[in-house]
């Protein structure tokens, strides 16, 4: 893990928060995602690393054409997994990822949610 000053709760309290404030997900913490959470812990999954998949899979889902249709809300971190591996085997600096940050936090400033808020 890059930062082993970081306790269990911490990290785990910093990935349900970043992935809360994700664009496109229901903004709500069940346990399946605290124990995901532990477990990336466990794997020495930098933070770092998660955030970009959050930006990423986000950005992704964002920046879809007008005429696709639409998709639903994330219930689950678990969803991003696959996004997470992916970005742990990337070679891509973080300017790229702070572009996309910058990118959505314009987009969601800007325009509507392009998820429907249902439960």
């Amino acid at each position: 893990m890059e930062d082993t000053s970081i306790s269990r709760e911490e990290y785990i309290r910093t990935i349900l928060r970043a992935y809360c404030n994700t664009p496109g997900t229901t903004g709500f913490v069940r346990r399946p995602d605290r124990l995901l959470a532990a477990t990336l812990y466990q794997r020495g999954v930098p933070l770092i690393a998660v955030e970009n998949a959050l930006t990423l899979a986000a950005a992704r889902l964002l920046f879809r054409p007008p005429d696709a249709p639409p998709l639903a809300t994330i219930r689950s971190l678990a969803y991003f997994s696959p996004v997470i591996d992916e970005v742990l085997r990337l070679h891509v600096g973080q300017e790229y990822f702070r572009y996309l940050r910058y990118k959505l936090d314009r987009f969601t400033q800007t325009s509507q949610p392009p998820f429907p808020n249902t439960l």
